[in-house]
């Protein structure tokens, strides 16, 4: 996008109007249908502890820049200090076998709100909310709280390139891929290159309203499946 040039016959951007520097996330409480994200406390380690940590579930940490927790004390001393770093949300499915309990968490990082950016970061989906409704619902919520609550005017993404699993996921829930920065991080000792996905302030009324109707209930047939694929939303929006 180019704007007006400058005095001096340079190309600048756009004006943008009436812009402000936004507020900074809170940790508020976010409830949907499906899924509560609600501020993590301590009070949410034991679950998170049980639903992510076990050592005979699926590996839910290998691009993680930690070894998986062993301990609840190891546990209780990770998750406190990502909780004093960015505002840290736990994610309690609705339903399902960890319906009550902590099954997730997810940050709100890179927080600028001179610019109105934010990052989702360090999002963990355990035992009773991966793949599920609830945790699409979840990554809804925080979206909407930054860039609809806040008035943020850009929602980001990154993983590790060979996380194809997140890569996925990021491309289903509408982020535009940005590009690879190489040799962006060494994680555990190894090379990391980092994939860079996002979602606009100009985007998301788009991607928000095939988010809605992927959640609808006239989405879902009798055994609560959705009837239609995210994509297809996404693809008519």
């Amino acid at each position: 996008m180019v704007g007006e040039a400058s005095a001096q016959g340079a190309p600048t951007g756009p004006v943008v109007p009436g812009w402000e520097p936004r507020p900074a996330p809170e940790p508020v409480t976010l409830r949907g249908e499906h899924v509560a994200v609600v501020p993590l406390t301590s009070a949410r380690y034991a679950d998170l502890f049980a639903t992510t940590c076990d050592p005979d579930g699926p590996d839910l940490w290998t691009y993680r820049p930690v070894e998986r927790p062993r301990t609840l004390p190891e546990l209780w001393m990770l998750l406190a200090a990502v909780a004093e770093a960015d505002p840290t949300f736990a994610l309690v499915p609705a339903e399902g076998p960890s319906a009550g309990r902590a099954a997730g968490i997810a940050s709100l990082a890179r927080v600028e709100p001179a610019h109105g950016q934010v990052e989702v970061a360090g999002v963990l989906l355990g035992t009773g909310l991966a793949r599920t409704t609830a945790a699409t619902e979840a990554i809804h919520l925080l979206m909407a709280y930054a860039l609809d609550d806040l008035g943020y005017r850009r929602f980001e993404w990154k993983c590790d390139s060979l996380n194809e699993p997140s890569r996925r996921a990021a491309v289903r829930l509408g982020f535009t891929y940005e590009g690879r920065f190489r040799q962006h991080l060494v994680v555990k000792g190894r090379n990391r290159d980092t994939d860079w996905f996002s979602v606009t302030d100009a985007e998301w009324p788009r991607v928000g309203a095939a988010h809605r109707a992927w959640l609808a209930a006239e989405n879902r047939d009798a055994d609560g499946r959705q009837r239609r694929s995210l994509g297809s939303f996404l693809a008519d929006a």
